[in-house]
């Protein structure tokens, strides 16, 4: 046998070995993941040092948290598709119900005068955080097996909506506007390419619209940051505070930013900045330039996930592809509304940058989305396989 054949061979067998997968969304999650632990320690340090004595105190909790996302994610790699298409609508029934649960009085954990949470021993589970994947695959399978009353009637968009619209409400007891926000603009996207008509669509997202601006104007605090928002430095030290910080963190990291570690509004004067408030960190340790390469990646990460989903669409993968739309709309949209939070382009919004902030929640269902989006890329990549062949068969028959 030549040495010309032996390392084709060789060759054959080291590429059957390495298992078929969409490498740059998974290089570009991993990335996040690891960018945002660094980010964490670096923002969290003097926080755990005043509150518990101790530097590492986020930055350990951090890594379990990090370690239990990933190992959920591979978890979840090894579930097949049939089987989140056929328990949808059980999963979200159970996150509905935990939502309830977690309103309970002695249940319910409530920190900083919002009850999200529900105590695990060392965990505390936030149901609001899985209620948006479970959603996603809910909806996507509602989609499939009601396509032609989606598409040609009133009742059968409006029926899902019911049960979402429940959803919203529990999460907005707790009170989390931008979590409900999120969900409902994700479903809304998911309905339109569902091939909704026009014109039921837009009075339906009329009236969504217009019942969450009618809770921002009778609700006084929402209110408040709204007035707060347009202008933060009329009171930079009470309702403008977190804002105005934000934008000093920005403005004095200009291009390249402080360095990393060497930011000050972390040290006590940018509220929360292991979490919500994470991207401004970013914005003063690494500058612009550190901004853009972040925004770049989620650009990138969405892409990736409505490329799957084209792909699925292309096979008659419907459930796959709204599957992996959903995903891509979610993540986008939280990162946009999280970082706009950030640079002042929106009203302050408790929500997490996905893969990076604080919260062990967050990163073990960004980690769970991950992870389905993989698993629909190498399912179509079988499905690809298999059916190249058989075309290449009818092409020579031909």
């Amino acid at each position: 046998m030549s040495a010309a054949v032996r390392s084709t061979r060789s060759g054959q067998r080291r590429r059957d070995r390495v298992p078929a997968l969409d490498y740059g969304l998974l290089v570009c999650a991993l990335g996040l993941l690891a960018f945002g632990a660094v980010m964490v320690a670096s923002a969290s340090m003097s926080i755990g040092e005043n509150c518990c004595n101790d530097p590492f105190h986020y930055v350990m909790r951090h890594g379990f948290a990090l370690g239990l996302a990933l190992v959920t994610g591979l978890l979840v790699y090894a579930v097949p598709l049939d089987w989140w298409e056929g328990s949808g609508a059980w999963l979200f029934l159970l996150s509905v119900l935990a939502l309830m649960l977690v309103l309970v009085p002695g249940v319910g954990h409530t920190v900083n005068g919002a009850t999200r949470w529900i105590p695990l021993g060392p965990l505390n589970l936030q149901p609001s955080e899985f209620v948006k994947l479970f959603a996603i695959i809910y909806v996507a399978g509602y989609l499939v097996r009601h396509a032609d009353s989606v598409a040609g009637r009133l009742t059968g968009f409006v029926r899902p909506l019911v049960l979402i619209g429940t959803a919203a409400a529990l999460i907005l007891m707790q009170p989390d506007f931008g979590t409900a926000a999120v969900m409902l603009a994700t479903v809304m996207g998911l309905l339109f390419l569902g091939g909704v008509s026009l014109l039921p669509f837009a009075f339906l997202l009329g009236v969504v619209t217009l019942g969450l601006a009618t809770l921002i104007v009778v609700s006084p605090y929402r209110w408040e940051r709204v007035i707060s928002f347009l202008n933060p430095w009329q009171d930079p030290f009470n309702t403008g505070y977190q804002l105005t910080q934000a934008l000093i963190a920005f403005g004095r990291g200009e291009w390249l930013g402080v360095g990393l570690g060497n930011g000050i509004q972390k040290q006590f004067f940018l509220p929360e900045a292991h979490t919500d408030f994470l991207a401004s960190v970013i914005g003063e340790e690494l500058g612009l330039v550190g901004m853009l390469v972040l925004i770049g990646a989620f650009v990138f990460l969405t892409g990736r996930a409505f490329a799957i989903g084209a792909r699925a669409e292309a096979l008659k993968r419907r459930f796959a592809a709204y599957l992996a739309q959903g995903i891509a709309m979610w993540l986008g949209l939280q990162a946009f509304v999280n970082i706009g939070v950030n640079a002042g382009l929106l009203p302050t919004k408790g929500l997490t940058l996905p893969f990076l902030s604080y919260g062990s929640n967050s990163l073990v269902v960004g980690c769970m989305a991950i992870a389905i989006l993989l698993r629909i890329d190498v399912t179509m990549r079988q499905l690809e396989a298999d059916a190249g062949p058989k075309r290449g068969l009818r092409w020579v028959r031909a």
